[in-house]
């Protein structure tokens, strides 16, 4: 049961990194090409949908880029609070004992 535990929270861990990362090539690629790539926001809302919103959100502040995209502004935060309502579910029924 303690390794289910790990293995979600590095599954966590992995994902808010990937979110941060995905953000910080995008700016990347944006500066190299000196426009912003319009079809990328479907992967942010995918990987903020799969756990890494909060890390997604966090990253679009600090590196300053996107912030004027009202669709993520607004859904990324839903889905913060959507993903830590889950965890909180899962670990209080305590979902991982039951597999």
């Amino acid at each position: 049961m303690l390794l289910l535990y790990i293995l979600f929270g590095v599954y966590l861990i992995a994902v808010n990194i990937y979110s941060f990362m995905l953000v910080r090539s995008q700016k990347q690629a944006s500066h190299d090409r000196d426009h912003t790539p319009k079809n990328l926001n479907g992967k942010l809302l995918i990987s903020g949908f799969l756990g890494g919103a909060i890390a997604a959100y966090a990253a679009l502040f600090l590196l300053k880029f996107k912030t004027d995209n009202l669709l993520l502004m607004i859904i990324l935060p839903i889905l913060a609070v959507l993903n830590i309502y889950l965890i909180i579910i899962l670990f209080r029924n305590s979902f991982f004992i039951s597999l």
